[in-house]
This record gives C-alpha cells, sequence and structure tokens, in this order.
C-alpha cells in the first residue's frame, strides 16, 4: 500500500491526534450545540490535517506553506472553541488544559513545517 507524502509528516499525525481527542470530547456536549459550537469545534479540527493532506499536492513551496497557515488558523480557531467552552461548562478545566496542550504542540510543529517549506532558517 502507497504512503502519501502528507502521511508521513509529524504536523498531520498530530493534527490528526488534535481531531479524533475534539471528536471524543465533543460527544456529551448538549443537544443544542449540535450544530453550533460542536459543529465548529469539529470542523475546525477537522481542517488541520485536512489542509496539510491537500497542500502535500501543491507543487511549490510557497502554495504547500499557504495550507499549512490555513492549518494553523484553524488550530487556533480550535483553541477559542475550547476556552468559550470551558466557560460555558460544557468542558472541565482539566479537558481545557489537555487540549491547550495539544494545541500548543502543534503549533510548534506547524510552524516549524511552514519555515522548511518557505526556506527560512
Amino acid at each position: 500500500m502507497k504512503i502519501y507524502s502528507f502521511e508521513k509528516l509529524d504536523a498531520w499525525k498530530h493534527g490528526k491526534k488534535i481531531c479524533i481527542w475534539t471528536y471524543k470530547n465533543t460527544r456529551h456536549y448538549p443537544d443544542e450545540e449540535k450544530f453550533g459550537l460542536t459543529s465548529q469545534m469539529r470542523r475546525a479540527s477537522l481542517s488541520i490535517p485536512s489542509n496539510l493532506a491537500e497542500g502535500s499536492s501543491r507543487f511549490t513551496n510557497k502554495d504547500k506553506a499557504w495550507f499549512t497557515n490555513i492549518a494553523y488558523s484553524s488550530t487556533l480557531e480550535l483553541l477559542n472553541h475550547l476556552i468559550i467552552s470551558n466557560e460555558l461548562e460544557f468542558l472541565s478545566t482539566q479537558q481545557l488544559e489537555e487540549g491547550r496542550s495539544l494545541i500548543e504542540k502543534q503549533t510548534l510543529l506547524l510552524s516549524q513545517l511552514r519555515k522548511s517549506q518557505l526556506g527560512d532558517s
């Protein structure tokens, strides 16, 4: 079976982990949030590895970096949703800290990836 280049990226692997974590941690959100916060969080988390996969198919590093930027933006969007979820008491403080830790690592991985794509030192 062929392994695609995005599957080798640490940023993609960790982004997938965040996505799975998000789906699991939003399972018990109130039903009235199904099309609101739950949907937004899941879409933002899914956008992280999805944009890295899509960007890997681009020919120029500048184009690849564009999709890495989108993944970075989605990561910060998810952090915003986690903070609000905690304040609404949908997520515990422990879950928020766990999510923040995952996001902190993801932003570092994405920054490193973007620098390598653009040839920055």
